[in-house]
Order: C-alpha cells, then structure tokens, then sequence
C-alpha cells in the first residue's frame, strides 16, 4: 500500500468517523421527538429534579468556602456536573440536551411540529420537576444550614441571576449550551457508562464556574431564591443581620422577563444551532466533494487506459 493509499484510507476512517456521530445525534434527536408523550414528560421530570439537586450540591460546596474564587467555583461545577451525569446514566430529558434534536430536524427525520412538541413538552417537564425540588428543599429547611449562611448563598446565586443584561443573559445561554451540547456529543463516541461520566464532567464544571447561564438550573435556583425572600423567617434575617427588602427584586415577572426567557433563547441557540446544526453543515460539506470525487476517480481511470 503505497503512502498515498495510507493517508487517503486514514481521511476516509477519519470522515467515517465523524459522520457516524452526527449519525448517532440524529438518532439520539429522532428517538427524543418520536418518544411516548407520557413517557417523555415523565423523564422530563426527572431531569428537572436532577438538575436542581446538582444546584443543590453546588451550593453547599461552595458556602462558607475560603479558597480561591476561581478553584472555588471549579469545585462546585463539578459538583454540578452531578445533574448532567443523572441526565444522561440514570435516564432523563433534559431540555438543554434535548434541543440536539435538530440534528434529525434538519435531516428530514423528524418535521418541525414535532420537534416544537418535543421542546414544549420536556420544558414544561422539567418546570414541573425543579418546581417540586423547590418544594422539597423550602420544606426541608435547608436555607439554615450553616448557621443562615447556605440560604443565604442561595438568595446571592438567585439576584445575581436578575442583574445581566437581556443581550448578556442571552450571550450567557448560548455559551451555556455549547458547553452542554458538547458534553453530550461527546458521550457519542462511547458506549462506556464510566467514560461518558468523565467526559461530562469538565464541560460542565466549565460552564458553571465561568457563570454561563442553564435556563433549567435557573428554573430551580431563582424559584428558591424567591422562596427564601418571601416565606424564611424574619429572625432568621435578622441573624444574618441583612434586610429582607435587600432582595426585594427577587420576583416571578423579573426572573421569567429578564433571565428565563433570554436564557431559554441562548440555550437554544447555542446548542441546537451552534453545535446541533453546526456539526451537521460542517459534515454535509465535508461529503460533497468526496462523493464528487468517488464518481470522477473511475472517469480518469478509464480516460487513461483508453489514451
């Protein structure tokens, strides 16, 4: 086999390759959209309740913490990434992933009513599951862990959530899902559940301790942060020494016109766009001129032995 031969064989194996990973995300898509809706809702759930524990964990790293705010932050990402890794071993849909799906949309798997259906259904799927985590931790009382100071924490995390720009809250979202979506692709080119957990956990840990912005993660996060603004204790305010008006900006219409809907849109974009469909043009280009060139090569071939 000449050198020639051997560079042209490991292109070939490299395009394979790549082109069986969008492959797989079209299937992964596919099979999302074409999904039970009850079953599909009920996983959704799950997700949301995953990733609102993975805030959970997140916070009690990092309160009270007296490292460095950068390795702080790294720490309590890849205590984050816990929710990503429940998503994806345990079984879940997960919205952010789950906009994947246009990878099957744009290669006529799926039609885009359906995919709309899909987005809603997971979304409101994982509202439901975040809310009941809400629930959950409020009654637990965990906001008193650490003498006040993890609820505290919580009420910081939730306004500074509120304080982005539209434009950068949308920025943030998109940067967000990248980090997400690429987690996930990832987890395409193995079948290894101990792999796929590795390979989770720095994408996630990044975009958590850079401040990207997770419009599911938020679902949970600022809901609590306005939990503990309107029903915690007056003593306990008081014990903290902080007011409780301090925090007044921590409403529903705030959260939902000011990070939600920006994040949701970020979110979209960075993974169903940037990564989803970019993957997916990137591929197309890739197999043109390659199939042009497979059809030419027996042209010249044959051209040649006949001179």
């Amino acid at each position: 086999m000449t050198v020639s031969n051997q560079a042209n064989q490991s292109v070939q194996t490299a395009a394979a390759a790549k082109v069986n990973l969008v492959e797989q995300a079209a299937s992964y898509g596919a099979e999302k959209v074409t999904k039970s809706k009850k079953q599909s809702f009920g996983l959704a759930i799950f997700a949301g309740a995953f990733i609102a524990l993975a805030f959970v964990f997140y916070i009690t790293v990092t309160t009270g913490s007296q490292g460095s705010w950068g390795l702080t932050r790294f720490i309590g990402g890849l205590a984050f990434s816990l929710g990503l890794i429940l998503v994806v071993v345990c079984g879940g849909e997960l919205f952010t992933s789950t906009v994947l799906s246009s990878v099957a949309w744009a290669q006529k798997k799926v039609n885009t009513l359906a995919v709309m259906k899909c987005w809603a259904r997971v979304y409101a799927g994982n509202f439901v599951g975040a809310m009941l985590m809400v629930l959950l931790i409020s009654l637990a009382g965990m906001y008193q862990l650490d003498g006040g100071r993890w609820g505290l924490s919580a009420l910081n995390i939730a306004q500074h959530k509120l304080h982005h720009s539209w434009t950068q809250a949308f920025v943030l979202g998109i940067l967000c899902n990248m980090m997400v979506c690429l987690g996930v692709w990832m987890t395409f080119a193995t079948k290894d559940v101990l792999t796929k957990v590795v390979l989770l956990m720095l994408p996630v840990a990044m975009f958590v301790s850079s401040g990207f912005e997770h419009s599911i993660a938020n679902m949970f996060m600022v809901p609590l942060g306005i939990t503990i603004q309107q029903f915690a204790d007056p003593a306990w305010f008081e014990a903290l020494n902080i007011s409780r008006d301090k925090f007044a900006d921590l409403t529903v219409m705030n959260f939902v016109v000011n990070n939600l809907i920006p994040v949701t849109l970020g979110n979209i974009v960075g993974g169903g766009v940037f990564v989803g469909l970019g993957y997916w043009l990137v591929d197309n280009a890739g197999q043109k001129p390659a199939a042009t060139e497979a059809v030419e090569q027996p042209v010249d071939a044959g051209t040649k032995l006949d001179n």
